[in-house]
């Protein structure tokens, strides 16, 4: 009798570690076909498309995101800097985004502002020479390594380029492009959605 009791309990102990078991395994599966809904991580180094609240954004103020591994910025530009845009183009180097060579400037982008609305701008902020990233130079006047008409915008530390407050490169500056403008849109009047516009994903 007593050894038919230990057979049993035997067997109730291999019984509940067997479907302990299975339900760890089972959780894990769980888990992995769940992870396969998200964005893996090559996804959004891909270009997954980065979607942006710009609610709180006030005028003056620059907002990075990342895309592809490379910031982008959003600025709301002031009536003051809008108003500046035309005042340089006679010192740039292709005032009206033409050149196709390094990257293609979205058709909404081939304006004087290189943007979808006069206040907003969006850009990648790589300097297309050799790949640093420009520091905002918002400030007018006369400061080091910019002209002293400066009506503001970016330079970069590397090697000197300049860009206006629409991203547009200075004559005479080792960059070969204006800073790239990514595709994108409007989902409603508070999101940006960088990455993608009406043709699709970039």
């Amino acid at each position: 009798m007593s050894n038919e009791k230990q057979v049993d309990s035997g067997r109730r102990g291999l019984l509940v570690a067997t479907c302990a078991a299975g339900g760890v395994a089972g959780l894990a599966t769980t888990g992995v076909l769940v992870s396969t809904f998200q964005p893996s991580e090559r996804a959004k180094a891909a270009g997954a498309p980065v979607e942006v609240d710009i609610s709180s954004l006030t005028p003056g103020e620059i907002k990075t995101v990342e895309w592809r591994g490379n910031p982008v910025w959003i600025m709301k530009r002031t009536p003051e800097q809008v108003a500046a845009l035309g005042k340089s183009d006679g010192e740039l180097a292709d005032p009206e985004s033409a050149r196709t060579q390094f990257s293609t400037t979205p058709e909404y982008a081939m304006n004087e502002w290189r943007s979808r609305q006069k206040d907003l701008l969006v850009v990648v902020g790589i300097c297309p020479h050799l790949g640093c990233s420009p520091t905002a130079k918002l400030q007018t006047g006369a400061q080091p390594s910019l002209p002293d008409d400066w009506h503001g915008g970016f330079l970069c530390p590397c090697h000197g380029s300049t860009f206006d407050l629409a991203g547009r490169v200075y004559k005479n500056k080792p960059s070969p492009d204006n800073l790239q403008v990514p595709p994108y849109m409007f989902e409603g009047d508070t999101k940006l959605v960088i990455g993608k516009d009406e043709k699709g994903e970039a």
